[in-house]
């Protein structure tokens, strides 16, 4: 992250209507301010993540970081490869995001390591990878569409490759379903967003964003072949995983 951080305010005001949730312009404007006040341990998770690319990154392979969003791992790899060189594929299917990236990119003046794809993540063709990452992105798919894309993922990993999974994630005992999602509320609270902003931003992501268990997660990740699966972190209903080809 860097550069100015706009206040997110998106679901400031009451709305009669409420509709489905976008990653526009409105939205790609604040998304620093809302990442770091809506998703726990945020910047610990990309530094993390940014380390194991870096570990497990072969050169003349790729990284791809599908659902990129304005480029905050792209700029850290950046950093966390100091100099070494490098080849990702930053995908998502939002321009204002992609827009953004590529502004971040001119002021780094590091050009070649980073390509740009304004594209839907699940029409991306994953060859010669050593690192696949998918933030916080495969939740706004539908469930066949996720099944492929890890597929898909496998599919272009060399063995021994790596896949960096971070999503939100849903409970099966609904007690505790309903203790992790008060934490996760309590921590917005704190973050200064009011219940309307929490409420309202609930029901524009009600059948946009539909979380899955771990347990989904890991089945799907084990059947599509990995070698091996591991939940590095985890803060009640959000949870980062990794799985080696």
């Amino acid at each position: 992250m860097d550069g100015i951080m706009y206040k997110d305010k998106v679901f400031a005001k009451k709305r009669t209507t409420i509709t489905p949730f976008r990653f526009n312009e409105k939205v790609a404007r604040v998304f620093d301010d809302m990442l770091v006040r809506s998703v726990p341990l945020y910047g610990e998770i990309l530094k993390q993540q940014a380390r194991i690319a870096r570990q497990y990154y072969k050169s003349g392979t790729q990284i791809f970081d599908l659902g990129c969003s304005h480029g905050n791992l792209g700029i850290l790899l950046l950093d966390c490869f100091d100099g070494v060189e490098f080849k990702m594929i930053a995908v998502d299917s939002a321009e204002p995001m992609i827009r953004r990236f590529k502004k971040r990119l001119a002021v780094h003046d590091r050009q070649g390591c980073i390509d740009l794809a304004c594209a839907c993540i699940e029409h991306i063709l994953i060859s010669n990878a050593s690192v696949v990452v998918i933030n916080l992105t495969l939740q706004f798919l539908d469930a066949k569409k996720r099944d492929a894309l890890i597929q898909s993922a496998f599919n272009g990993l060399c063995k021994g490759g790596i896949l960096l999974l971070t999503e939100k994630t849903v409970h099966p005992d609904p007690k505790m379903n309903v203790l992790e999602q008060e934490y996760y509320y309590e921590f917005k609270r704190e973050n200064g967003y009011t219940e309307l902003e929490i409420s309202q931003k609930r029901d524009a992501l009600e059948q946009v964003l539909v979380p899955e268990t771990v347990a989904d997660h890991e089945n799907r990740i084990q059947k599509a072949g990995f070698a091996s699966f591991n939940v590095w972190l985890k803060w009640f209903n959000f949870t980062s995983m990794m799985a080696v080809k």
